[in-house]
């Protein structure tokens, strides 16, 4: 009875996923980052380098390259695809019916769970998939794909095992199903990948079975097979004199599959607490719309700074007296501040610094501020219908495509007032790097905006957002990662390819909102 009633929901969980707009979003992120993340060789720069001698694109050494990767942008953005559910749950009113039926929580929360990896799963194997076309272009060598199963699933199972588990958990626990546990996970992926400095040998030490990523263990395999080599994964430039590398078809040792199957196990723990913590949306414990927000940290934060909105109170009344769409993307920045009134007190320090801290300050500034209001206008897009406000919106003059406009306005605007005092600071004698904040700026309003629109989720955008900032400050020497500047590496044409990007996803958004005229 158990095992049909688990296989029903997690059935469920899968359709309802596949259905959604926001599954074909993440898979058109997935093969666009994938694509993205394999340099091409004949540009000078390779996935695996060597001594600066590049590795040849076999299936082990693509399969272990592209894993590795794949392991750190399913292991945050994972989490945040599949979270939220039991939110919806609550908002729409199905959670009370849920929890009348006689379905134990423990067989209900495995199920969820269940369709969790699934889905993931699935998004795992159109990631791979990706990777047996781009050897079919570049790769050396016959495409074998037993190869990248193993290496797929020794590396990512674990990883995708702990995101559909802490989902699970965050969401069973009223105080952790905002934006507060949004930042907690995002934590603790950091604190995971400090974790692989420590076992960065051929040696593992059993401290280990927590690396969920699977990094060390892939460190570990490539160094025993060249023990004190000089090594690199991403793209890194490599010597065309010396003579490629070509890495054996098997890499892994007994020691590391018995490693990465009791992480696999380790990655399941969390829904123990998850089922002892489960609200069973019971109305004592979590209640519809904001009472699970003000228990989050952030919005805990909100809430002491309650008195400050009254300051963007007049900047209403100055949005009704302009005409047009001025005054409706002057409002949603005033509602914008009245929501999150710490976002006051932060503008206010961003532009302070910004004006009166040294030059050399300028890049830290731009960091924390771009972080802040990625964060803040990450919902702008959504919060209608969080409200279950998007019909009453919807036949504001202009209906449905002026609002995502005015929203992304808005939420550009924004970015201005955080970050384009530094923008003015930098142009005379720094202007390519002041265009590239601005462009940058724009780009990442345009996807926040389509992202969110597309998907009803912030989550989609917070992921890649945060994903992409922690690569940026890792990686300080890309210049198209350097979207905004703040590293120093942008050029004219990254920033000209931001600007690009994020033409094309306001152009997107806006036929997407232009043809769904109803809402």
């Amino acid at each position: 009875m158990s095992g049909h009633v688990l296989a029903t929901l997690a059935l469920a969980e899968v359709r309802l996923r596949m259905r959604r707009a926001s599954t074909m979003v993440a898979l058109l992120a997935v093969v666009a980052l994938s694509w993205a993340m394999i340099a091409d060789p004949a540009g000078g720069e390779a996935l695996l380098v060597f001594n600066k001698a590049r590795v040849l694109y076999t299936s082990s050494a693509l399969a272990l390259g592209s894993a590795t990767l794949g392991a750190v942008l399913f292991g945050l953005g994972g989490f945040y695809l599949v979270r939220g559910r039991m939110s919806e749950d609550v908002r729409s009113g199905i959670g009370g019916v849920i929890g009348t039926t006689p379905v134990g929580s423990g067989v209900f929360l495995t199920g969820r769970w269940l369709g969790c990896v699934a889905y993931l799963g699935a998004l795992v194997a159109a990631f791979m998939l990706t990777m047996l076309v781009l050897h079919a272009l570049r790769g050396d060598g016959p495409i074998e794909p037993l190869v990248y199963l193993q290496t797929y699933v020794l590396l990512l199972l674990p990883m995708v095992f702990f995101a559909a588990s802490c989902a699970i958990l965050f969401d069973s626990w009223a105080p952790l199903m905002g934006k507060g546990g949004d930042l907690l996970f995002f934590v603790l992926w950091v604190a995971q990948l400090v974790l692989m400095t420590q076992g960065a040998s051929s040696e593992l030490p059993a401290l280990m079975v927590f690396d969920f990523s699977g990094l060390a263990v892939a460190v570990a395999a490539v160094q025993g097979f060249v023990s004190g080599a000089d090594f690199s994964i991403g793209s890194s430039k490599f010597d065309p004199a010396l003579t490629p590398v070509t890495l054996p078809s098997l890499l892994w040792s007994a020691r590391m599959m018995a490693l990465r199957g009791a992480s696999s196990l380790i990655a399941i723990l969390p829904l123990l607490p998850a089922w002892w913590l489960f609200h069973r949306y019971s109305p004592d414990r979590v209640k519809p719309g904001r009472a699970r927000v003000r228990r989050s940290p952030l919005a805990l934060l909100n809430a002491a700074l309650r008195p400050l909105a009254a300051l963007a109170a007049p900047l209403l009344g100055l949005a009704a007296r302009l005409p047009g769409v001025a005054g409706q993307v002057l409002a949603d920045i005033a509602l914008t501040f009245i929501i999150a009134p710490s976002a006051l007190p932060v503008l206010l320090l961003c532009a302070g610094a910004a004006l009166f801290a040294p030059s050399a300050a300028l890049p830290a500034v731009v960091m924390a501020g771009v972080a802040f209001w990625g964060i803040l206008v990450s919902d702008m897009s959504t919060r209608d219908f969080a409200a279950d406000t998007e019909d009453m919106t919807g036949v504001v003059g202009g209906g449905v495509a002026r609002r995502y406009l005015r929203q992304y306005a808005a939420s550009v605007l924004l970015g201005l007032m955080f970050m384009g005092p530094v923008a003015l600071r930098w142009s005379p004698a720094q202007p390519v790097r002041a265009l590239a904040l601005v462009a940058g700026v724009a780009c990442l309003a345009a996807l926040a905006s389509l992202f969110g629109r597309c998907s009803r989720s912030a989550r989609l955008f917070l992921s890649l957002f945060l994903f992409g900032l922690y690569v940026a400050l890792n990686a300080t020497r890309a210049p198209m990662l350097d979207a905004v500047g703040f590293n120093g590496a942008a050029n004219l044409h990254s920033a000209g390819m931001y600007a690009l990007v994020g033409a094309l996803a306001l152009a997107g958004g806006y036929l997407w909102n232009a043809s769904r005229p109803q809402r």
